[in-house]
């Protein structure tokens, strides 16, 4: 099975906790189901969950946290489960 990658469909700015002093959603290397929340997407102080979409393995997240990101840019990695 091939990796999996996660890819935004909004434009926004990337979140990986839903507050600054909040956790993570997920580390990297974390085993993950397709409705597990990776990060959120902010658009216009409108707040969207970014799930990541298979099951597997976080691979790597390919932004940062804030950073601003486009539609159906790779988010991060996913290694087959």
């Amino acid at each position: 099975m091939a990796e999996h990658t996660v890819i935004t469909p909004l434009p926004g700015t990337f979140y990986r906790k839903a507050t600054p002093d909040s956790a993570v959603y997920v580390e990297e290397g974390a085993q993950v189901s397709a409705d597990t929340v990776i990060g959120l997407i902010e658009v216009m102080k409108q707040f969207s969950e970014l799930t990541a979409g298979a099951a597997g393995r976080l691979g790597a997240f390919l932004v940062e946290d804030g950073d601003p990101v486009e539609p159906g840019q790779v988010i991060a990695t996913l290694d087959p489960a």
